[in-house]
């Protein structure tokens, strides 16, 4: 198959990895214009452009792929297939029907459960014990087209949103192959979505990182977890700006929810609605992360202070 691959990030990489060293050709690969990052806020490429480039791969990075010269840049490549992973762009008509087998699409969720921008931490929050890759046909809606191949996987008790990423990734580059394989052959079904089930998982904004001590510890630490590597969960400690990256659930003590219970080298206790919860790993803005008894040896906190925005 002659191909054409749109993606940005590490999830989409993976996906990129396995075509390369599939028999498949692939014409180019479109990924999003360099971004400023770090303190330095220095133009840095996408994991994608950075794979696609060491391995002599034609890149492009238009600012919007609905632009006309880029849809005519795309149909001079004569594609069989347009593959897009996890691109950040929504694709439009001019570029759904362009080629002769259309686009496809691996998406990190059993669909139409999650569909959205960030189907891996909300599966976690959720307490959800199995998700999965789905690939499909794109079409005009966010992630509603019809399925091709699904392939579930059991989440670990202790899954945080770097080590399911990985995992799913590594599933979604398996599938791509298979779905390739069969869209090729002529054997590839078209799903319809049902409507039934369907839930989003919108983009992870500020107000998802900051816990809330109102709420039951399990889902507090499910939330901690969801959020490692990126972006954090996020709390306060008198004004001071606290990420916390591991925790465990332990025995409450009735308190206001976000009163620091003890601490030590064991760790940082806090009550939450129900239980409380045992910060294991944290760091302090423009800090490094630190294991909550040397985190404590430099900078103590008061048992009995609570925790939060609007905290004193």
């Amino acid at each position: 198959m002659r191909l054409v691959f749109m993606g940005t990030p590490d999830f989409a990489a993976t996906s990129l990895a396995a075509l390369i060293d599939s028999p498949h050709a692939l014409l180019a690969v479109v990924t999003q214009p360099d971004r400023p990052r770090g303190r330095g806020q220095k133009l840095q490429a996408s994991p994608v452009k950075a794979l696609a480039q060491s391995a002599g791969l034609p890149v492009l990075q238009p600012q919007k792929v609905r632009e006309e010269g880029f849809v005519e840049e795309l149909r001079a490549l004569d594609p069989d297939l347009i593959v897009v992973v996890a691109f950040g762009q929504k694709i439009p008509e001019a570029i759904l029907s362009l080629s002769p087998y259309g686009c496809i699409n691996v998406h990190a969720s059993l669909l139409p459960r999650w569909r959205g921008a960030s189907p891996i931490q909300y599966a976690i929050i959720a307490g959800d014990e199995q998700t999965g890759v789905s690939t499909m046909y794109l079409d005009q809606g966010w992630d509603t087209g019809d399925i091709i191949l699904q392939r579930e996987l059991t989440l670990d008790p202790k899954e945080t949103g770097g080590s399911l990423h990985d995992k799913l990734a590594d599933l979604g580059s398996q599938c791509l192959l298979e779905t390739i394989e069969s869209i090729a052959r002529g054997t590839a079904p078209r799903i319809p979505q049902p409507h039934q089930g369907a839930i989003y998982a919108p983009k992870l904004d500020e107000e998802i990182t900051i816990i809330d001590w109102q709420q039951e510890a399990a889902v507090i630490e499910r939330v901690i977890r969801a959020l490692n590597p990126f972006p954090g969960a996020r709390t306060f400690y008198r004004g001071k700006m606290l990420r916390i990256w591991q925790a465990s659930i332990a025995k409450g003590a009735g308190k206001m929810p976000g009163t620091i219970l003890a601490t030590g080298s064991f760790g940082i206790l806090v009550q939450a609605k129900d239980e409380a919860i045992c910060i294991e790993e944290l760091q302090r803005s423009g800090g490094s992360k630190m294991g909550a008894g040397a985190f404590l040896n430099g900078h103590p906190l008061e048992v009995g202070a609570v925790l939060g925005k609007d905290a004193d």
